[in-house]
Protein backbone atom coordinates (compact mmCIF):
# COMPACT_ATOMS: atom_id res chain seq x y z
CA UNK A 1 0.00 0.00 0.00
CA UNK A 2 1.45 3.73 -0.80
CA UNK A 3 2.67 5.40 2.22
CA UNK A 4 0.38 8.65 1.61
CA UNK A 5 -2.80 5.94 1.89
CA UNK A 6 -1.49 4.05 5.12
CA UNK A 7 -1.40 7.71 7.13
CA UNK A 8 -4.77 8.60 5.80
CA UNK A 9 -6.10 6.10 7.34
CA UNK A 10 -4.15 5.93 10.35
CA UNK A 11 -3.90 9.46 11.27
CA UNK A 12 -7.95 9.85 11.74
CA UNK A 13 -8.21 6.48 13.91
CA UNK A 14 -5.33 7.92 15.95
CA UNK A 15 -7.22 11.13 16.14
CA UNK A 16 -10.32 8.81 17.61
CA UNK A 17 -8.16 7.08 20.37
CA UNK A 18 -6.78 10.22 21.84
CA UNK A 19 -7.60 10.06 25.74
CA UNK A 20 -10.03 13.07 26.80
CA UNK A 21 -11.17 14.02 23.88
CA UNK A 22 -14.24 11.65 23.90
CA UNK A 23 -13.25 10.92 20.14
CA UNK A 24 -13.61 14.54 19.13
CA UNK A 25 -11.48 16.94 16.69
CA UNK A 26 -9.37 18.68 19.39
CA UNK A 27 -9.79 21.97 17.18
CA UNK A 28 -6.77 24.20 16.62
CA UNK A 29 -3.52 24.28 18.88
CA UNK A 30 -3.98 27.30 20.98
CA UNK A 31 -0.55 28.11 20.77
CA UNK A 32 -0.77 28.31 16.99
CA UNK A 33 -3.65 30.36 17.56
CA UNK A 34 -1.65 32.87 19.79
CA UNK A 35 1.05 32.48 17.05
CA UNK A 36 -1.40 33.77 14.23
CA UNK A 37 -2.80 36.66 16.23
CA UNK A 38 0.63 37.96 17.00
CA UNK A 39 1.50 38.19 12.94
CA UNK A 40 -1.77 39.19 12.64
CA UNK A 41 -1.38 42.16 15.53
CA UNK A 42 2.30 42.72 14.26
CA UNK A 43 1.02 43.31 9.84
CA UNK A 44 -1.38 45.81 11.77
CA UNK A 45 1.48 47.38 13.47
CA UNK A 46 3.61 47.33 10.24
CA UNK A 47 0.96 48.82 7.92
CA UNK A 48 -0.09 52.07 10.74
CA UNK A 49 4.15 52.97 10.21
CA UNK A 50 5.07 50.93 12.93
CA UNK A 51 8.99 49.57 12.30
CA UNK A 52 10.46 46.56 13.06
CA UNK A 53 13.91 46.23 15.00
CA UNK A 54 15.75 43.51 15.20
CA UNK A 55 18.47 43.26 18.44
CA UNK A 56 21.80 43.28 16.50
CA UNK A 57 20.53 47.13 15.91
CA UNK A 58 19.90 48.22 19.10
CA UNK A 59 23.26 50.21 20.25
CA UNK A 60 26.19 48.60 22.36
CA UNK A 61 25.65 51.59 25.36
CA UNK A 62 22.08 52.60 26.89
CA UNK A 63 21.21 56.37 24.76
CA UNK A 64 22.05 59.14 27.59
CA UNK A 65 17.77 59.76 28.90
CA UNK A 66 17.22 59.94 31.95
CA UNK A 67 13.55 58.69 33.02
CA UNK A 68 13.09 54.56 33.60
CA UNK A 69 14.92 52.54 35.53
CA UNK A 70 16.07 49.19 34.43
CA UNK A 71 13.44 47.65 36.34
CA UNK A 72 10.54 49.73 35.56
CA UNK A 73 11.94 48.95 31.29
CA UNK A 74 11.73 45.11 32.40
CA UNK A 75 8.29 45.26 34.01
CA UNK A 76 6.67 46.90 31.09
CA UNK A 77 8.79 45.24 28.33
CA UNK A 78 10.43 48.40 26.59
CA UNK A 79 13.41 50.11 25.92
CA UNK A 80 14.54 53.46 24.80
CA UNK A 81 17.19 52.97 22.26
CA UNK A 82 17.67 56.69 20.32
CA UNK A 83 16.81 59.69 21.52
CA UNK A 84 16.33 62.84 19.31
CA UNK A 85 15.43 66.52 19.54
CA UNK A 86 12.24 65.74 20.04
CA UNK A 87 11.24 62.25 20.37
CA UNK A 88 12.51 59.12 21.98
CA UNK A 89 12.78 56.01 20.12
CA UNK A 90 11.64 52.90 22.24
CA UNK A 91 11.69 49.45 21.56
CA UNK A 92 8.65 48.08 22.86
CA UNK A 93 7.22 44.31 22.95
CA UNK A 94 3.52 45.47 22.43
CA UNK A 95 3.44 49.55 20.82
CA UNK A 96 -0.57 49.41 20.68
CA UNK A 97 -0.50 49.64 24.56
CA UNK A 98 -1.94 53.30 24.56
CA UNK A 99 -1.42 53.69 28.25
CA UNK A 100 1.65 52.57 28.31
CA UNK A 101 2.85 55.56 25.60
CA UNK A 102 0.96 58.09 27.56
CA UNK A 103 2.80 56.98 30.74
CA UNK A 104 6.11 57.01 29.08
CA UNK A 105 5.24 60.68 27.33
CA UNK A 106 4.51 61.83 30.91
CA UNK A 107 7.81 60.15 32.15
CA UNK A 108 10.18 61.55 29.29
CA UNK A 109 8.78 64.43 28.94
CA UNK A 110 8.86 63.96 24.72
CA UNK A 111 7.07 62.60 22.04
CA UNK A 112 7.35 58.60 22.01
CA UNK A 113 7.94 56.93 18.68
CA UNK A 114 7.20 53.16 18.78
CA UNK A 115 9.24 50.34 17.58
CA UNK A 116 8.38 46.75 17.90
CA UNK A 117 10.73 44.11 18.67
CA UNK A 118 10.81 40.74 20.33
CA UNK A 119 10.27 40.85 24.29
CA UNK A 120 13.27 38.15 24.75
CA UNK A 121 15.58 40.94 22.83
CA UNK A 122 14.32 43.54 24.68
CA UNK A 123 15.18 42.29 28.03
CA UNK A 124 18.50 40.62 26.63
CA UNK A 125 19.65 44.56 26.06
CA UNK A 126 18.50 45.46 29.94
CA UNK A 127 20.39 42.55 31.06
CA UNK A 128 23.55 43.45 29.15
CA UNK A 129 23.40 47.31 29.86
CA UNK A 130 22.29 47.53 33.38
CA UNK A 131 23.07 43.80 35.29
CA UNK A 132 26.37 42.20 33.58
CA UNK A 133 28.95 44.31 35.02
CA UNK A 134 27.26 44.06 38.67
CA UNK A 135 26.78 40.44 38.16
CA UNK A 136 30.62 40.14 36.76
CA UNK A 137 31.60 42.34 39.75
CA UNK A 138 30.26 40.47 42.27
CA UNK A 139 31.57 37.40 41.08
CA UNK A 140 34.92 38.81 41.31
CA UNK A 141 33.89 40.15 44.94
CA UNK A 142 32.77 36.43 45.56
CA UNK A 143 35.66 35.48 44.46
CA UNK A 144 38.36 37.54 45.72
CA UNK A 145 36.78 36.93 48.66
CA UNK A 146 36.95 32.96 48.73
CA UNK A 147 40.35 33.03 47.83
CA UNK A 148 41.47 35.17 50.29
CA UNK A 149 39.26 32.80 52.48
CA UNK A 150 41.61 30.01 51.33
CA UNK A 151 44.70 32.09 52.30
CA UNK A 152 44.27 31.25 55.72
CA UNK A 153 44.21 27.45 55.48
CA UNK A 154 48.12 27.98 53.92
CA UNK A 155 50.19 29.83 56.45
CA UNK A 156 53.39 29.71 53.83
CA UNK A 157 51.52 31.46 51.49
CA UNK A 158 50.17 33.95 53.96
CA UNK A 159 54.40 34.65 55.22
CA UNK A 160 54.86 34.92 51.13
CA UNK A 161 52.45 37.37 51.40
CA UNK A 162 53.53 39.05 54.09
CA UNK A 163 56.75 39.90 53.25
CA UNK A 164 56.23 41.31 49.81
CA UNK A 165 57.35 45.28 49.30
CA UNK A 166 53.89 46.91 48.81
CA UNK A 167 52.39 45.60 52.27
CA UNK A 168 55.50 46.02 53.87
CA UNK A 169 55.77 49.88 52.97
CA UNK A 170 51.73 50.08 53.66
CA UNK A 171 52.39 49.11 57.19
CA UNK A 172 55.12 50.71 57.98
CA UNK A 173 53.50 54.23 56.20
CA UNK A 174 50.76 53.22 58.70
CA UNK A 175 53.27 53.52 61.82
CA UNK A 176 54.82 56.28 60.84
CA UNK A 177 51.84 58.49 59.74
CA UNK A 178 50.77 57.28 63.55
CA UNK A 179 54.12 58.53 64.96
CA UNK A 180 54.27 61.89 63.33
CA UNK A 181 51.10 62.46 64.59
CA UNK A 182 51.47 61.25 67.82
CA UNK A 183 48.75 58.70 67.99
CA UNK A 184 48.71 56.32 71.32
CA UNK A 185 47.05 53.61 69.40
CA UNK A 186 46.37 52.22 66.12
CA UNK A 187 43.20 49.66 65.45
CA UNK A 188 42.89 47.66 62.17
CA UNK A 189 39.84 46.42 62.15
CA UNK A 190 37.81 43.93 59.89
CA UNK A 191 34.43 44.35 58.38
CA UNK A 192 32.85 42.05 55.44
CA UNK A 193 33.78 44.94 52.61
CA UNK A 194 37.13 46.16 54.03
CA UNK A 195 39.44 46.89 56.43
CA UNK A 196 39.29 50.11 58.20
CA UNK A 197 42.30 51.62 60.03
CA UNK A 198 41.67 53.96 62.99
CA UNK A 199 44.21 56.23 64.96
CA UNK A 200 43.79 56.90 68.68
CA UNK A 201 44.93 60.92 69.06
CA UNK A 202 44.74 62.60 72.51
CA UNK A 203 42.25 59.57 73.95
CA UNK A 204 39.67 59.77 70.53
CA UNK A 205 39.47 57.70 67.87
CA UNK A 206 39.80 59.46 64.22
CA UNK A 207 39.01 57.31 60.96
CA UNK A 208 42.35 57.38 58.83
CA UNK A 209 41.91 54.81 55.43
CA UNK A 210 39.72 51.84 54.44
CA UNK A 211 41.88 49.72 52.72
CA UNK A 212 40.32 46.65 50.71
CA UNK A 213 39.49 43.29 51.43
CA UNK A 214 41.49 41.54 49.18
CA UNK A 215 44.76 43.15 51.39
CA UNK A 216 43.46 41.78 54.73
CA UNK A 217 45.13 38.52 54.85
CA UNK A 218 48.68 40.07 53.75
CA UNK A 219 48.62 43.17 56.05
CA UNK A 220 47.30 40.85 59.32
CA UNK A 221 49.80 38.77 58.56
CA UNK A 222 52.66 41.10 58.38
CA UNK A 223 51.96 42.73 61.47
CA UNK A 224 51.93 39.44 63.61
CA UNK A 225 55.08 38.35 61.60
CA UNK A 226 56.31 41.61 63.26
CA UNK A 227 55.29 40.94 66.96
CA UNK A 228 56.27 37.24 66.70
CA UNK A 229 52.96 35.86 66.72
CA UNK A 230 51.86 32.68 65.61
CA UNK A 231 50.15 33.48 61.92
CA UNK A 232 48.39 29.73 61.57
CA UNK A 233 46.16 30.73 64.49
CA UNK A 234 43.46 32.33 63.42
CA UNK A 235 40.80 31.09 66.22
CA UNK A 236 42.50 32.45 69.93
CA UNK A 237 43.62 36.20 70.75
CA UNK A 238 47.51 36.53 70.78
CA UNK A 239 49.70 39.09 72.28
CA UNK A 240 53.07 40.19 70.74
CA UNK A 241 55.73 42.74 70.72
CA UNK A 242 57.59 44.73 68.22
CA UNK A 243 60.45 46.89 68.48
CA UNK A 244 60.92 49.89 66.26
CA UNK A 245 63.84 52.32 65.58
CA UNK A 246 62.55 55.79 64.38
CA UNK A 247 66.27 57.53 63.80
CA UNK A 248 67.37 57.85 67.52
CA UNK A 249 63.76 57.39 69.21
CA UNK A 250 63.11 53.66 70.25
CA UNK A 251 59.29 53.26 70.21
CA UNK A 252 58.05 50.00 71.85
CA UNK A 253 54.91 48.66 70.20
CA UNK A 254 52.52 46.50 71.64
CA UNK A 255 50.25 44.22 69.74
CA UNK A 256 46.71 42.40 70.35
CA UNK A 257 44.76 40.44 68.17
CA UNK A 258 41.43 39.03 68.67
CA UNK A 259 39.09 36.88 65.93
CA UNK A 260 35.59 38.74 65.21
CA UNK A 261 33.39 37.03 62.43
CA UNK A 262 35.02 38.85 59.53
CA UNK A 263 38.92 38.31 60.42
CA UNK A 264 41.19 39.39 63.19
CA UNK A 265 41.00 42.73 64.90
CA UNK A 266 44.47 44.11 65.48
CA UNK A 267 45.52 46.72 68.13
CA UNK A 268 48.84 48.53 68.25
CA UNK A 269 49.39 50.45 71.18
CA UNK A 270 52.44 52.92 70.48
CA UNK A 271 54.97 53.11 73.28
CA UNK A 272 57.22 56.05 72.93
CA UNK A 273 60.17 56.18 75.14
CA UNK A 274 61.90 59.47 74.62
CA UNK A 275 58.29 60.89 74.66
CA UNK A 276 57.15 60.17 77.98
CA UNK A 277 58.43 62.12 80.59
CA UNK A 278 58.15 60.56 83.60
CA UNK A 279 58.41 63.56 86.05
CA UNK A 280 55.09 64.35 88.76
CA UNK A 281 55.39 67.87 87.51
CA UNK A 282 55.07 67.55 83.63
CA UNK A 283 51.56 65.74 84.50
CA UNK A 284 49.42 68.64 85.40
CA UNK A 285 48.74 67.93 89.06
CA UNK A 286 48.01 71.41 90.82
CA UNK A 287 50.44 72.37 93.23
CA UNK A 288 48.93 71.89 96.09
CA UNK A 289 47.77 68.38 95.61
CA UNK A 290 51.43 68.00 94.68
CA UNK A 291 52.79 68.83 98.01
CA UNK A 292 50.89 67.17 99.54
CA UNK A 293 51.28 63.67 97.44
CA UNK A 294 54.60 64.04 97.66
CA UNK A 295 54.77 64.01 100.98
CA UNK A 296 52.45 60.67 100.85
CA UNK A 297 54.95 58.77 98.64
CA UNK A 298 57.86 59.15 100.62
CA UNK A 299 55.99 57.32 104.36
CA UNK A 300 57.97 54.27 105.01
CA UNK A 301 54.94 51.87 104.77
CA UNK A 302 51.00 51.72 104.21
CA UNK A 303 48.99 51.66 100.79
CA UNK A 304 48.59 54.25 98.01
CA UNK A 305 46.01 53.74 94.82
CA UNK A 306 45.41 55.32 92.08
CA UNK A 307 42.24 55.11 90.53
CA UNK A 308 40.72 55.60 87.02
CA UNK A 309 39.15 53.91 84.19
CA UNK A 310 41.51 52.46 81.18
CA UNK A 311 43.85 54.96 79.27
CA UNK A 312 43.36 57.64 82.33
CA UNK A 313 47.40 57.59 82.55
CA UNK A 314 47.27 55.72 86.25
CA UNK A 315 50.18 53.65 84.97
CA UNK A 316 52.33 56.72 84.18
CA UNK A 317 51.49 58.46 87.17
CA UNK A 318 52.97 55.52 89.23
CA UNK A 319 55.97 55.71 87.05
CA UNK A 320 56.50 58.92 87.78
CA UNK A 321 56.38 58.00 91.48
CA UNK A 322 58.91 55.12 90.89
CA UNK A 323 61.01 57.21 89.17
CA UNK A 324 60.65 60.10 91.95
CA UNK A 325 61.30 57.79 95.31
CA UNK A 326 63.86 55.48 93.24
CA UNK A 327 67.32 55.83 95.55
CA UNK A 328 70.29 53.18 96.04
CA UNK A 329 68.96 52.75 99.30
CA UNK A 330 65.52 51.49 98.49
CA UNK A 331 64.93 47.93 97.02
CA UNK A 332 61.95 48.62 94.27
CA UNK A 333 60.04 45.50 92.92
CA UNK A 334 56.99 45.88 90.10
CA UNK A 335 54.53 43.40 89.15
CA UNK A 336 53.04 44.28 85.94
CA UNK A 337 50.85 43.28 83.05
CA UNK A 338 52.40 43.95 80.88
CA UNK A 339 55.93 46.18 81.15
CA UNK A 340 55.30 48.98 80.04
CA UNK A 341 58.58 51.02 80.54
CA UNK A 342 61.74 49.89 81.72
CA UNK A 343 63.03 51.67 84.60
CA UNK A 344 66.45 51.78 85.78
CA UNK A 345 67.29 50.16 88.86
CA UNK A 346 63.98 49.02 89.60
CA UNK A 347 62.97 45.18 89.44
CA UNK A 348 60.50 44.18 87.12
CA UNK A 349 58.66 41.70 86.67
CA UNK A 350 55.82 40.60 84.15
CA UNK A 351 53.31 38.31 84.69
CA UNK A 352 52.54 35.28 82.91
CA UNK A 353 48.74 33.82 84.08
CA UNK A 354 49.80 30.86 81.16
CA UNK A 355 52.35 29.52 83.47
CA UNK A 356 51.14 30.69 86.86
CA UNK A 357 53.13 33.49 87.29
CA UNK A 358 49.93 35.80 88.51
CA UNK A 359 49.86 38.62 90.77
CA UNK A 360 48.81 37.21 93.54
CA UNK A 361 51.34 33.89 93.38
CA UNK A 362 54.45 36.93 92.08
CA UNK A 363 53.42 38.58 95.38
CA UNK A 364 54.49 35.72 97.91
CA UNK A 365 57.78 35.47 96.60
CA UNK A 366 58.81 39.39 95.81
CA UNK A 367 57.90 39.48 100.24
CA UNK A 368 61.08 36.87 100.60
CA UNK A 369 62.87 39.47 98.38
CA UNK A 370 63.42 41.82 101.34
CA UNK A 371 61.54 45.00 99.46
CA UNK A 372 61.16 47.90 100.48
CA UNK A 373 58.54 49.60 98.23
CA UNK A 374 56.15 47.71 95.94
CA UNK A 375 54.16 48.28 92.84
CA UNK A 376 51.26 45.89 91.86
CA UNK A 377 49.93 46.65 88.03
CA UNK A 378 46.24 46.22 89.42
CA UNK A 379 44.34 44.77 92.05
CA UNK A 380 42.57 42.51 90.31
CA UNK A 381 41.11 40.09 92.60
CA UNK A 382 40.63 39.34 96.46
CA UNK A 383 43.80 37.23 96.65
CA UNK A 384 45.93 39.65 95.27
CA UNK A 385 43.94 42.58 97.58
CA UNK A 386 44.52 40.52 100.87
CA UNK A 387 48.33 40.55 100.12
CA UNK A 388 48.47 43.73 99.07
CA UNK A 389 46.98 44.91 102.23
CA UNK A 390 49.14 42.50 104.27
CA UNK A 391 52.30 44.02 103.13
CA UNK A 392 51.56 47.47 103.46
CA UNK A 393 50.84 46.43 107.29
CA UNK A 394 53.94 44.28 107.44
CA UNK A 395 56.15 47.58 106.57
CA UNK A 396 56.45 47.80 102.85
CA UNK A 397 55.38 51.00 100.95
CA UNK A 398 52.99 49.14 98.55
CA UNK A 399 51.24 50.98 95.57
CA UNK A 400 48.59 50.01 93.46
CA UNK A 401 45.76 51.14 91.15
CA UNK A 402 42.21 50.24 90.71
CA UNK A 403 39.05 50.40 88.07
CA UNK A 404 36.36 52.88 90.52
CA UNK A 405 34.77 56.41 89.08
CA UNK A 406 36.64 58.36 92.03
CA UNK A 407 38.61 58.33 95.36
CA UNK A 408 35.94 57.59 97.25
CA UNK A 409 34.80 54.28 95.82
CA UNK A 410 38.48 52.64 95.99
CA UNK A 411 37.72 52.08 99.65
CA UNK A 412 34.15 50.19 99.35
CA UNK A 413 35.69 48.53 95.88
CA UNK A 414 38.06 47.00 98.83
CA UNK A 415 35.17 46.27 101.20
CA UNK A 416 33.30 44.17 98.76
CA UNK A 417 36.90 42.29 97.82
CA UNK A 418 36.24 40.99 101.50
CA UNK A 419 38.91 43.15 103.15
CA UNK A 420 37.68 44.18 106.92
CA UNK A 421 37.42 47.57 107.55
CA UNK A 422 40.01 47.57 110.10
CA UNK A 423 42.78 46.83 107.87
CA UNK A 424 41.86 49.34 105.53
CA UNK A 425 41.63 52.20 108.16
CA UNK A 426 44.88 50.83 108.95
CA UNK A 427 46.48 50.48 106.08
CA UNK A 428 45.68 52.77 103.58
CA UNK A 429 47.35 55.88 103.56
CA UNK A 430 45.34 57.78 100.72
CA UNK A 431 43.56 57.52 96.85
CA UNK A 432 44.30 59.56 93.44
CA UNK A 433 41.75 59.56 91.38
CA UNK A 434 42.77 61.04 87.94
CA UNK A 435 41.24 61.83 84.31
CA UNK A 436 42.56 62.79 81.32
CA UNK A 437 41.64 65.92 79.11
CA UNK A 438 42.53 67.35 76.26
CA UNK A 439 44.14 70.73 75.95
CA UNK A 440 43.27 73.71 73.93
CA UNK A 441 45.29 74.01 70.85
CA UNK A 442 47.80 77.02 71.70
CA UNK A 443 48.05 77.97 68.13
CA UNK A 444 44.32 78.19 67.40
CA UNK A 445 43.11 79.33 70.97
CA UNK A 446 40.61 82.01 70.96
CA UNK A 447 38.78 83.42 73.75
CA UNK A 448 34.35 84.29 73.96
CA UNK A 449 31.62 84.46 76.41
CA UNK A 450 29.78 81.74 77.68
CA UNK A 451 26.06 82.11 77.37
CA UNK A 452 23.93 83.51 80.57
CA UNK A 453 21.27 80.43 79.97
CA UNK A 454 23.64 78.17 79.43
CA UNK A 455 25.90 78.87 82.96
CA UNK A 456 22.69 77.05 84.88
CA UNK A 457 22.91 73.72 83.35
CA UNK A 458 26.98 73.63 83.42
CA UNK A 459 26.71 74.30 87.16
CA UNK A 460 24.53 71.51 87.30
CA UNK A 461 26.04 69.30 85.40
CA UNK A 462 29.72 70.08 86.92
CA UNK A 463 27.80 70.14 90.27
CA UNK A 464 29.20 73.27 91.46
CA UNK A 465 27.98 76.56 92.45
CA UNK A 466 26.67 78.85 89.70
CA UNK A 467 29.07 81.83 90.45
CA UNK A 468 31.95 78.99 90.18
CA UNK A 469 31.21 78.94 86.51
CA UNK A 470 33.71 81.22 84.62
CA UNK A 471 31.59 84.00 82.48
CA UNK A 472 34.17 83.45 79.51
CA UNK A 473 36.58 80.79 78.99
CA UNK A 474 38.71 79.20 76.29
CA UNK A 475 38.81 76.65 73.02
CA UNK A 476 40.32 75.97 69.97
CA UNK A 477 38.65 76.88 66.17
CA UNK A 478 40.82 74.52 64.66
CA UNK A 479 43.74 74.43 62.76
CA UNK A 480 46.35 72.47 60.25
CA UNK A 481 48.39 71.81 63.55
CA UNK A 482 45.95 70.39 65.42
CA UNK A 483 43.96 68.60 62.43
CA UNK A 484 41.15 70.99 63.13
CA UNK A 485 39.83 69.37 66.21
CA UNK A 486 40.81 72.39 68.65
CA UNK A 487 42.90 69.78 70.75
CA UNK A 488 46.57 69.23 71.32
CA UNK A 489 48.14 67.03 73.71
CA UNK A 490 46.65 66.34 77.37
CA UNK A 491 46.93 67.04 80.88
CA UNK A 492 45.26 65.53 84.11
CA UNK A 493 43.11 66.49 86.32
CA UNK A 494 43.19 64.77 89.94
CA UNK A 495 41.13 64.12 93.34
CA UNK A 496 43.46 63.18 96.14
CA UNK A 497 41.48 61.48 98.91
CA UNK A 498 43.83 62.00 102.60
CA UNK A 499 42.95 58.58 104.92
CA UNK A 500 43.22 60.68 108.26
CA UNK A 501 41.32 62.63 110.82
CA UNK A 502 37.46 61.43 110.54
CA UNK A 503 37.89 59.16 107.50
CA UNK A 504 38.87 55.90 109.35
CA UNK A 505 36.21 56.04 111.75
CA UNK A 506 33.62 56.89 108.51
CA UNK A 507 35.37 53.05 107.06
CA UNK A 508 35.25 51.24 110.55
CA UNK A 509 31.81 52.64 110.51
CA UNK A 510 31.53 51.01 106.88
CA UNK A 511 29.93 54.25 105.42
CA UNK A 512 29.49 54.31 101.40
CA UNK A 513 31.70 56.33 99.00
CA UNK A 514 29.54 59.32 99.19
CA UNK A 515 29.23 59.92 102.65
CA UNK A 516 33.30 59.32 102.80
CA UNK A 517 33.65 61.72 99.42
CA UNK A 518 31.37 64.52 101.67
CA UNK A 519 33.91 64.14 104.91
CA UNK A 520 36.72 64.27 102.57
CA UNK A 521 35.58 67.29 100.98
CA UNK A 522 35.33 69.07 104.15
CA UNK A 523 38.90 68.80 104.93
CA UNK A 524 39.62 70.56 101.81
CA UNK A 525 39.81 67.77 98.80
CA UNK A 526 38.70 68.57 95.56
CA UNK A 527 36.68 66.58 93.55
CA UNK A 528 37.87 65.68 89.18
CA UNK A 529 35.33 68.41 88.40
CA UNK A 530 36.17 70.72 90.51
CA UNK A 531 39.87 70.34 89.56
CA UNK A 532 39.24 70.68 86.16
CA UNK A 533 36.71 73.50 86.03
CA UNK A 534 40.00 75.28 87.71
CA UNK A 535 42.13 74.33 84.53
CA UNK A 536 39.58 76.11 82.38
CA UNK A 537 39.58 79.30 84.33
CA UNK A 538 43.47 78.49 83.33
CA UNK A 539 42.71 78.53 79.92
CA UNK A 540 44.46 74.90 79.60
CA UNK A 541 40.96 72.83 78.33
CA UNK A 542 37.12 73.09 77.96
CA UNK A 543 34.46 73.00 80.09
CA UNK A 544 33.06 70.07 77.29
CA UNK A 545 36.30 68.05 77.95
CA UNK A 546 35.95 68.30 81.76
CA UNK A 547 32.24 67.45 81.36
CA UNK A 548 32.99 64.19 78.62
CA UNK A 549 35.48 62.42 80.94
CA UNK A 550 34.11 63.25 84.35
CA UNK A 551 30.64 62.21 83.45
Amino acid sequence: MPFEQLTSKIVPALKNIIPGNGGKDPGPDPQESALEEDRSQEELLLANGVDRVEAKAFPEKPPMVNGLSPQQMQQWKVLPIDVTDDAVVVAMADPADLYLLELLEDIYQRKIRPVVAHEEDILSAIYRWYEADSDMEAEDEEQDASLAEGLWDDPEQLRDLATEAPVVRLVNHVINQALEIKASDIHFEPFREHLKIRYRIDGVLHDVETVSKKLQPAITSRLKLMAKMNIAEMRLPQDGRIKVKDGRREIDIRVSSLPTIFGESIVLRLLNRDEVKLELESLGIAQDILTKFDRLIRKPYGMILVTGPTGSGKTTTLYSVMNRINSPDKKIVTVEDPVEYQLEGINQIQVKSSIGLTFASALRTILRQDPDVILIGEIRDAETAEIAVQSALTGHLVFSTLHTNDAASAITRLQEMGIEPYLISSCLLAVMAQRLVRKICPNCKTEYEIPSEAVTETASALGVKEDEVPVKSWRGLGCPSCANTGYSGRTGIYELLEVKEGIPALILNGENSSAICQKAQEYGMRTLRQDGLEKVLRGETTLEEVLRVTN
